[in-house]
């Protein structure tokens, strides 16, 4: 009998997150960017332009039954939050460009509402969540490498590339109306929940 609960779809737990979507166009300008670094970095697991986002809280392991409540909680916090503009503004590596585990893609966030909304997530899923404890630092992760890899010797460096993302206009964002509740399933594909 124990067996057959635990085989059920409601008790495997969920890798969840939350994350603002990001705008076809914005998502183009960092595909050109990130262009001719393809080549060099051919160890690089990189992230399918559909799935770039901007994660404000990781979750982790939820269980199926905190979904719904974790559901409401992000969309009461989005409702309460006031829209906000960013733009892309360069690249960049975590934790460092000689010893590079993430490529990304850095967002400007002269109003704090990027900072803002990931906070309130932040204060309104610490009933059940355990609080970040790394600051906020609004990016698309671009690229992922696994061991870490040095990009601060590629032709190309992040600053230089950087000038094509910076042209951008900056965008209005509804917190509203783009948070989202995803699952990271085993491939790189995100679902929404």
């Amino acid at each position: 009998m124990a067996r057959d609960r635990a085989s059920r779809p409601e008790a495997k737990p969920l890798r969840l997150f939350v994350a603002v979507d990001v705008p076809e166009g914005v998502r183009d300008r960092v595909q050109d960017a990130v262009g001719p670094w393809r080549e060099r970095l051919s160890r690089a697991r990189w992230v399918p332009k559909q799935n770039q986002h901007v994660t404000l809280k990781f979750l982790g392991s939820t269980w199926p039954r905190l979904v719904g409540w974790v559901t409401e909680t992000v969309e009461a916090v989005a409702r309460r939050s006031e829209p906000f503009e960013t733009r892309v503004t360069g690249l960049g590596a975590f934790p460092s460009a000689r010893r590079a585990r993430v490529l990304w893609a850095g967002l400007d966030d002269p109003a704090g509402g990027l900072a803002s909304l990931a906070a309130d997530l932040e204060g309104a899923l610490a009933k059940e969540f355990e609080p970040e404890k790394r600051a906020f630092t609004a990016h698309l992760t671009v690229a992922r490498f696994d061991p870490e890899t040095e990009v601060a010797t590629t032709p190309q460096r992040p600053c230089r590339a950087a000038r094509k993302l910076t042209a951008g206009r900056a965008r209005h964002v509804a917190p509203a109306q783009l948070t989202k509740l995803c699952r990271r399933a085993d491939s790189d594909a995100l679902t929404p929940s």
